[in-house]
């Protein structure tokens, strides 16, 4: 069941972050930044897509990607098509990723390290829906403030 609830949870809001980056009117206004606001909704968008298939596309659906963090939050400009195309590739990533997962697979130690050290796939897995929930909450509220 929880396979089939994270299924649900990362395609909606894949889907939302898709969603998101179209609404912006102003291509240029998803790369502002601001006193107190240092990641534009752009370099968010990057950030989501950079680590779901560092972590998701790596550990579960075997692809090669190679994740380049820093890249994620400095490069600016890019064409929201390209985002959008991004992110639909990120989708089925996931997909791929998430469909070859079996209940069992659940209490065993995530592929990836990711914070150092070995961590349950079940708990790792939750961890990154809230963490894109997070940040899709972040682009949202840029979005609505810089993008006139």
């Amino acid at each position: 069941m929880l396979i089939e609830i994270l299924k649900i949870i990362f395609e909606r809001d894949l889907q939302k972050l898709k969603n998101e980056i179209e609404l912006y009117h102003d291509d240029e206004a998803m790369w502002f930044v601001d006193e107190g606001i240092s990641n534009s909704g752009g370099n968010l968008c990057l950030h989501i897509i950079g680590n779901l298939n560092a972590y998701i596309g790596v550990g579960l659906a075997k692809t090669d990607y190679v994740r380049k963090r820093d890249l994620e939050f400095s490069l600016k400009n890019i064409p929201k098509t390209e985002l959008i195309e991004k992110i639909e590739q990120t989708l089925l990533t996931v997909e791929n990723g998430l469909n070859k997962l079996t209940i069992e697979q659940l209490n065993d130690d995530f592929p990836v390290v990711i914070w150092g050290k070995p961590t349950q796939m079940g708990y790792t897995l939750v961890h990154l829906t809230t963490h894109l929930s997070y940040h899709l909450g972040q682009i949202n509220y840029h979005r609505r403030l810089f993008d006139n």
